[in-house]
Protein backbone atom coordinates (compact mmCIF):
# COMPACT_ATOMS: atom_id res chain seq x y z
CA UNK A 1 0.00 0.00 0.00
CA UNK A 2 1.04 3.41 -0.86
CA UNK A 3 2.91 5.54 2.11
CA UNK A 4 1.75 9.00 2.93
CA UNK A 5 3.67 11.56 4.60
CA UNK A 6 1.78 14.60 5.36
CA UNK A 7 4.49 16.16 7.29
CA UNK A 8 6.41 15.91 4.12
CA UNK A 9 3.40 15.95 1.29
CA UNK A 10 4.66 13.09 -0.36
CA UNK A 11 2.81 10.01 -1.54
CA UNK A 12 5.03 6.86 -2.22
CA UNK A 13 3.61 4.32 -4.21
CA UNK A 14 4.68 0.99 -5.99
CA UNK A 15 4.36 -0.40 -8.77
CA UNK A 16 5.31 -3.88 -9.88
CA UNK A 17 6.31 -5.64 -13.36
CA UNK A 18 5.41 -8.91 -13.14
CA UNK A 19 5.69 -11.97 -16.11
CA UNK A 20 7.45 -15.37 -16.83
CA UNK A 21 11.24 -15.43 -17.38
CA UNK A 22 12.79 -13.78 -20.21
CA UNK A 23 9.76 -11.88 -21.15
CA UNK A 24 11.06 -8.15 -21.17
CA UNK A 25 10.33 -7.13 -18.11
CA UNK A 26 13.98 -6.10 -17.28
CA UNK A 27 14.04 -4.13 -20.65
CA UNK A 28 10.92 -2.39 -19.94
CA UNK A 29 12.82 -0.67 -16.91
CA UNK A 30 15.84 0.10 -19.06
CA UNK A 31 14.04 1.41 -22.08
CA UNK A 32 11.71 3.54 -19.57
CA UNK A 33 14.51 4.63 -17.69
CA UNK A 34 16.54 5.93 -20.94
CA UNK A 35 13.66 7.69 -22.07
CA UNK A 36 12.46 9.49 -18.59
CA UNK A 37 14.30 12.85 -17.91
CA UNK A 38 16.93 12.76 -15.51
CA UNK A 39 15.34 15.06 -13.37
CA UNK A 40 12.48 13.16 -12.63
CA UNK A 41 14.27 9.32 -12.46
CA UNK A 42 16.52 7.75 -10.03
CA UNK A 43 19.18 5.25 -10.70
CA UNK A 44 18.26 1.66 -12.01
CA UNK A 45 19.51 -0.95 -10.02
CA UNK A 46 19.61 -4.14 -11.31
CA UNK A 47 21.02 -7.54 -10.00
CA UNK A 48 21.39 -10.35 -12.44
CA UNK A 49 23.12 -14.00 -12.26
CA UNK A 50 25.69 -15.17 -15.08
CA UNK A 51 23.33 -16.11 -17.74
CA UNK A 52 21.78 -11.93 -17.88
CA UNK A 53 18.69 -13.26 -15.70
CA UNK A 54 17.17 -11.24 -13.22
CA UNK A 55 17.22 -12.86 -9.74
CA UNK A 56 16.36 -10.19 -7.08
CA UNK A 57 14.57 -7.28 -8.51
CA UNK A 58 15.53 -4.15 -11.23
CA UNK A 59 14.38 -0.69 -8.89
CA UNK A 60 13.41 2.39 -10.27
CA UNK A 61 12.66 5.64 -8.21
CA UNK A 62 10.68 8.01 -10.41
CA UNK A 63 9.13 11.61 -9.21
CA UNK A 64 5.95 12.04 -10.66
CA UNK A 65 4.69 15.88 -9.85
CA UNK A 66 2.25 17.15 -7.53
CA UNK A 67 -1.18 16.26 -7.28
CA UNK A 68 -3.67 18.28 -4.30
CA UNK A 69 -0.05 19.42 -2.83
CA UNK A 70 1.04 16.25 -2.62
CA UNK A 71 4.28 15.36 -4.11
CA UNK A 72 3.74 11.61 -6.03
CA UNK A 73 6.99 9.71 -5.89
CA UNK A 74 6.84 6.00 -7.58
CA UNK A 75 9.12 3.30 -7.25
CA UNK A 76 9.68 0.97 -10.10
CA UNK A 77 10.41 -2.77 -9.88
CA UNK A 78 10.59 -6.28 -11.55
CA UNK A 79 10.54 -9.79 -10.13
CA UNK A 80 12.26 -12.37 -11.01
CA UNK A 81 10.53 -14.58 -13.75
CA UNK A 82 11.94 -17.59 -12.71
CA UNK A 83 9.93 -20.19 -10.58
CA UNK A 84 12.31 -21.14 -7.88
CA UNK A 85 12.48 -17.49 -6.81
CA UNK A 86 8.90 -17.00 -6.12
CA UNK A 87 9.41 -16.44 -2.53
CA UNK A 88 11.55 -13.14 -3.26
CA UNK A 89 8.21 -12.41 -5.73
CA UNK A 90 6.35 -12.31 -2.95
CA UNK A 91 8.62 -10.48 -0.92
CA UNK A 92 8.80 -7.64 -4.05
CA UNK A 93 4.46 -7.40 -4.46
CA UNK A 94 4.40 -6.71 -0.75
CA UNK A 95 2.79 -3.56 -0.31
CA UNK A 96 2.42 -3.20 -4.21
CA UNK A 97 -0.37 -0.36 -6.12
CA UNK A 98 -0.29 -1.12 -9.49
CA UNK A 99 1.20 -4.34 -11.44
CA UNK A 100 1.78 -4.42 -15.53
CA UNK A 101 2.14 -7.95 -16.68
CA UNK A 102 4.16 -8.38 -19.53
CA UNK A 103 3.30 -11.75 -21.21
CA UNK A 104 5.68 -12.89 -24.13
CA UNK A 105 4.57 -12.92 -27.32
CA UNK A 106 6.16 -16.07 -28.61
CA UNK A 107 4.15 -19.17 -29.18
CA UNK A 108 6.16 -21.50 -27.33
CA UNK A 109 5.58 -18.98 -24.15
CA UNK A 110 1.70 -19.41 -23.87
CA UNK A 111 1.62 -21.94 -21.07
CA UNK A 112 4.93 -19.87 -19.42
CA UNK A 113 2.04 -16.62 -19.45
CA UNK A 114 -0.52 -18.55 -18.13
CA UNK A 115 1.12 -19.71 -15.25
CA UNK A 116 2.48 -16.51 -14.41
CA UNK A 117 -0.81 -14.91 -14.51
CA UNK A 118 -2.14 -17.67 -12.08
CA UNK A 119 1.26 -17.28 -9.57
CA UNK A 120 0.63 -14.05 -9.71
CA UNK A 121 -2.93 -13.92 -8.53
CA UNK A 122 -1.75 -17.17 -5.93
CA UNK A 123 1.04 -14.76 -4.54
CA UNK A 124 -1.40 -11.65 -4.09
CA UNK A 125 -3.85 -14.34 -1.99
CA UNK A 126 -0.75 -15.14 0.32
CA UNK A 127 -0.26 -11.37 0.63
CA UNK A 128 -4.08 -10.54 1.41
CA UNK A 129 -4.70 -8.69 -1.68
CA UNK A 130 -6.79 -9.73 -4.98
CA UNK A 131 -5.69 -8.58 -8.10
CA UNK A 132 -9.02 -7.24 -9.19
CA UNK A 133 -8.74 -5.20 -6.47
CA UNK A 134 -5.69 -2.88 -7.77
CA UNK A 135 -4.98 -1.62 -11.20
CA UNK A 136 -3.64 -3.81 -13.93
CA UNK A 137 -1.65 -2.97 -17.29
CA UNK A 138 -1.41 -5.84 -19.88
CA UNK A 139 1.70 -5.60 -21.88
CA UNK A 140 2.30 -8.13 -25.22
CA UNK A 141 5.33 -7.78 -25.30
CA UNK A 142 8.30 -8.96 -28.26
CA UNK A 143 5.22 -8.12 -31.36
CA UNK A 144 8.31 -6.95 -33.42
CA UNK A 145 9.86 -10.71 -33.99
CA UNK A 146 6.45 -10.97 -36.12
CA UNK A 147 7.47 -12.90 -39.21
CA UNK A 148 10.88 -14.20 -37.44
CA UNK A 149 9.38 -16.70 -35.31
CA UNK A 150 5.63 -17.44 -34.61
CA UNK A 151 3.68 -15.38 -32.65
CA UNK A 152 0.57 -16.02 -30.82
CA UNK A 153 -1.79 -13.49 -32.16
CA UNK A 154 -3.25 -10.38 -29.68
CA UNK A 155 -6.32 -12.32 -29.53
CA UNK A 156 -5.20 -14.72 -28.64
CA UNK A 157 -3.45 -13.23 -25.81
CA UNK A 158 -6.51 -11.72 -24.54
CA UNK A 159 -8.39 -15.12 -24.68
CA UNK A 160 -5.75 -16.41 -22.14
CA UNK A 161 -5.17 -13.43 -20.06
CA UNK A 162 -7.94 -11.19 -20.53
CA UNK A 163 -10.67 -12.94 -21.44
CA UNK A 164 -13.56 -10.96 -19.94
CA UNK A 165 -11.50 -7.60 -21.23
CA UNK A 166 -11.20 -6.11 -17.19
CA UNK A 167 -7.91 -4.50 -18.36
CA UNK A 168 -6.34 -2.42 -20.28
CA UNK A 169 -3.55 -4.09 -22.79
CA UNK A 170 -0.96 -2.75 -25.03
CA UNK A 171 0.96 -4.34 -27.77
CA UNK A 172 4.48 -4.16 -27.47
CA UNK A 173 8.28 -4.35 -28.30
CA UNK A 174 10.63 -3.72 -25.19
CA UNK A 175 13.95 -3.81 -27.05
CA UNK A 176 12.18 -1.33 -29.94
CA UNK A 177 10.16 0.92 -27.51
CA UNK A 178 7.21 0.27 -29.20
CA UNK A 179 4.10 0.35 -26.37
CA UNK A 180 6.93 0.96 -23.55
CA UNK A 181 6.00 4.66 -22.90
CA UNK A 182 1.90 3.59 -23.20
CA UNK A 183 2.04 0.85 -20.83
CA UNK A 184 4.19 2.92 -18.39
CA UNK A 185 1.99 6.35 -19.16
CA UNK A 186 -0.90 3.62 -18.14
CA UNK A 187 -0.12 2.26 -15.29
CA UNK A 188 1.48 5.31 -13.68
CA UNK A 189 -2.59 6.90 -14.18
CA UNK A 190 -4.45 4.43 -12.75
CA UNK A 191 -2.09 3.33 -9.68
CA UNK A 192 -2.38 7.52 -8.68
CA UNK A 193 -5.29 8.04 -9.48
CA UNK A 194 -6.30 4.83 -7.41
CA UNK A 195 -4.29 5.98 -4.55
CA UNK A 196 -5.93 9.37 -4.11
CA UNK A 197 -9.20 8.42 -4.22
CA UNK A 198 -7.75 5.99 -0.84
CA UNK A 199 -5.94 9.15 0.35
CA UNK A 200 -7.03 12.09 -0.65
Amino acid sequence: MAIVSRKKNEIQCKVVYYGPGRGGKTTNLITIHKAVASKVRGQLISIHTSGDRTIFFDFMPMDLGAVKNMNIKISVYTVPGQVIYNDTRKVVLRGVDGIVFVADSLEIRQTHNIESMSNLQDNLQDLGRQLSDMPLVLQYNKRDLNGTSRLMSVKQLEEDLNSDHLYKSFPASALVGNGVKETFKQICMMTVANVCRQFL
